[in-house]
């Protein structure tokens, strides 16, 4: 199998049971992944949705079991943030944010053209570099 980049909202959904996109994304997570990587940004979003919607508690289990995730982790380069400037300024009225935008970047850096994500709205209306469209899991 390729690899796979994590969005936040599927991060998220796999920590609050109560979310519409949970239970879709834990079964997805029954597939075996070859290789599933995290942006670092993805994880400040996510940590920030935890704080908002559960409490701080929760934030600190989903932090305390981050490192067992069978993920890697991928930091941006300074040239992810240039494109993700690009890319925000393409995208501006399709209301995208700033972790979406260097994940974007990140995949066409990486070659990578899977993404686990729930925000089907965003990522398919992505036109990236280096593929016709994002193949979006789950």
């Amino acid at each position: 199998m390729k690899p796979c980049l994590m969005d936040s909202g599927f991060l998220y959904a796999l920590v609050d049971e109560t979310d519409s996109h949970s239970r879709t994304v834990r079964n997805s997570l029954q597939k075996v992944y070859e290789e599933v990587i995290l942006p670092v940004p993805a994880v400040t979003e996510t940590a920030r949705f935890i704080l908002k919607n559960l409490d701080a508690t929760a934030l600190a289990n989903f932090l305390e079991n981050l490192p067992e995730m069978n993920v890697i982790f991928e930091t941006p380069t300074v040239e992810d943030y240039k494109r993700a400037a690009e890319i925000l300024r393409k995208y501006n009225d399709a209301n995208i944010d700033f972790v979406d935008a260097v994940i974007v970047a990140i995949a066409e850096r990486l070659n990578i053209t899977r993404v686990l994500t729930v925000d089907r709205r965003h990522f398919g209306a992505f036109k990236p570099r280096h593929c016709a469209a994002f193949e979006i899991l789950p």
